[in-house]
């Protein structure tokens, strides 16, 4: 009844919008083209396509707002759902935004129009426009000096892949605490994982370096250059890099939930490093960005960079996977650049080719990524995007078979692919396959042959002699790929510290307290320093209403360093905030607080 709401409810939005639009017939047409052929990687049993307001209940998605691109117009733009669903607050193209990482492009227009300028060179030491604060090399570095041609395309060597938002009425740190790790930022310092131009590795980290340096040179707070600069030139009026939105602009900003459905408390969260994740924008204003770079890529001139810097901005730096700001994939010789994003209850991409025109951004609020590339796909589709859009797999359900319980609970268990790990398991009465931070329903077609409409893969349960299941194959279109491995024994099980707190997690959240805590365990015996999985256990025993034993590694851990200014009370705050944010029932792990006389985080 609920998700029945929410397709009617979305109708009644979508529908209001369709009425006020003034488009010609052909475009309406698109529209209707794009509105109602949406469908994932497999089609079930020839079964119509979908609708975006079905895609959209199917993935718990409140609001969604969309704007394509065609020869290097805006051909239409259109909002979906609520912006607020408590106030009823419906999207329109007028919405703004936090979809996150989209905020790097941006910032690297800057630091490219910086260079542009002469005001820096791309290709010096960052330290020598660094002021307010100084990059520290370390031996990691083997001597090398970064610079911001290889921060903007990820070449850095540099740590932090990515930041969490903090409550607008909690405890915001600066830009330079989140640098240097110190309260009450919440991740690791930004410092040399191994020296630069070695390899890709991803740094929001290193892109807040480039924020500072930018404030530093110009000295203008980074939101009101970018404005002047940057956003205003090229189009982007109605967007904005202050951290929060001015208040006048907040009413027209969209609220985040959680992939459960969940909203984020006081509507979004607070980002101090702006030019890695700070960007409210509508996608409206981000086609603006994206048409005057096609341009010029094409040779006519953009409203902020000079060619030679255009150049820079789209094509691949050292043959990687990006340029100095954006990723850019070659689709059998037809090349388009793009970037995704995510924060706290957003989502959001945009793709444009640098040949013929082409583009969509599609922004949600919403974590679930899934509705991306569907709709992204009928966009390419509608428009035919040079070699871009794939046929989905057509699979037939009335081969579909029904599996007892006693062989699903057989197949039950975490396998290990690609140095990945995907799981089977138990929610709400039902099973699910679930990976990439997805639980989908499984398709049997013999007792031990399933697929998923979500991904491709048909996978096939292995059995060994005994008939105990060891694993399943993986194919796609008849192609095999490696198999994937269960987990059948912890005591042997030698995984990374990451792939340890990931299992235990997801196991923690359907709660499997059982298998959570001995995941747990099997991590705490192999990295014994590692103070987050010892507070995993705790959480787990407190979970499962064992306060004894929970009780007893959150006081003798209590003062613990964790990392130099970081101590095991600053990981506990945090966790509370993620538990109280994610709805889970915190009455235990308030009453710890009490026990141990530690205070409680601001504005929770």
């Amino acid at each position: 009844m609920k998700k029945l709401f929410l397709f009617i409810a979305i109708w009644f939005c979508t529908a209001h919008l369709f009425a006020q639009t003034n488009y010609s017939p052909e475009t309406l047409q698109k529209i209707r083209e794009v509105e109602q052929n949406i469908v994932g990687n497999t089609i079930i049993n020839d079964n119509p396509p979908s609708t975006i307001a079905a895609r959209m209940a199917k993935y718990n998605v409140k609001g969604m707002s969309i704007a394509v691109i065609h020869n290097y117009k805006i051909e239409w733009a259109k909002g979906y759902g609520w912006a607020d669903e408590a106030e009823k607050r419906p999207v329109t193209t007028e919405t703004l935004f936090e979809p996150g990482s989209i905020s790097k492009s941006l910032n690297a227009v800057g630091i490219l129009k910086l260079a542009q300028d002469k005001k820096v060179d791309l290709y010096t030491d960052i330290n020598t426009y660094l002021t307010s604060w100084q990059f520290p090399y370390d031996s990691l570095s083997k001597g090398k000096k970064i610079t911001l041609a290889q921060i903007l395309s990820h070449n850095a060597g540099l740590s932090t892949h990515g930041f969490p938002g903090h409550n607008i009425n909690g405890a915001i740190p600066t830009v330079f605490e989140v640098l240097d790790g110190k309260k009450p930022a919440v991740t690791p310092a930004v410092r040399s994982m191994f020296e630069p131009d070695l390899k890709f590795e991803y740094s929001g980290g290193g892109t807040t370096i480039s924020q500072v340096l930018l404030t530093d040179v110009t000295k203008q707070k980074y939101d009101t250059w970018m404005y002047e600069n940057v956003l205003k030139p090229i189009g982007m009026v109605n967007s904005t890099y202050a951290q929060p939105p001015a208040k006048e602009k907040q009413p027209m900003c969209a609220s985040g939930y959680y992939r459960d459905g969940a909203p984020v408390l006081n509507k979004f969260r607070v980002y101090p490093e702006q030019a890695a994740a700070g960007l409210w924008m509508t996608p409206t204003d981000l086609c603006h960005y994206i048409i005057d770079m096609q341009l010029a890529y094409q040779g006519k001139p953009s409203k902020v960079l000079s060619p030679e810097m255009v150049q820079l901005h789209l094509t691949p730096y050292n043959n990687g996977p990006t340029a100095m700001g954006t990723f850019i994939d070659d689709l059998n010789g037809a090349k388009y650049f793009q970037h995704s994003a995510g924060n706290d209850g957003f989502c959001g991409s945009f793709f444009a080719s640098l040949e013929d025109g082409n583009g969509l951004v599609v922004f949600v609020n919403s974590e679930d990524w899934q509705i991306l590339s569907e709709i992204t796909s009928s966009v390419a589709k509608a428009y035919n995007w040079k070699n871009f859009y794939q046929e989905p797999q057509r699979r037939k359900t009335g081969q579909v078979i029904d599996i007892s319980p006693r062989m699903l609970k057989a197949y039950e268990g975490i396998y290990l692919f690609d140095d990945k790990w995907a799981a089977i398991g138990k929610k709400d009465n039902d099973y699910y396959f679930y990976t990439d931070g997805m639980p989908v329903k499984m398709y049997y077609t013999t007792p031990s042959s399933f697929f998923n409409e979500e991904f491709r893969a048909v996978k096939t349960f292995i059995k060994d002699k005994k008939g105990n299941i060891t694993g399943y194959s993986r194919t796609v279109e008849g192609k095999a790929f490696p198999n994937a491995t269960k987990i059948t024994n912890l005591d042997t099980l030698h995984l990374e510290q990451s792939i340890f707190g990931e299992i235990g997690w997801y196991l923690m959240e359907f709660k499997n307290y059982k298998a959570a805590l001995a995941y747990f365990k099997r991590g705490a015996q192999l990295y014994p320093d590692d103070l987050n999985m010892l507070m995993n256990m705790a959480h787990v025993y407190l979970f499962n209403k064992d306060y004894k034993n929970a009780i007893a590694i959150y006081k003798a851990h209590q003062k613990d360093t964790i990392r130099p200014g970081y101590i095991w009370e600053d990981l506990m705050k945090d966790d509370l905030i993620f538990f109280k944010e994610h709805r889970f029932d915190t009455k235990q792990l308030d009453k710890v607080f009490a026990e141990l006389k530690i205070e409680k985080p601001k504005g929770y």
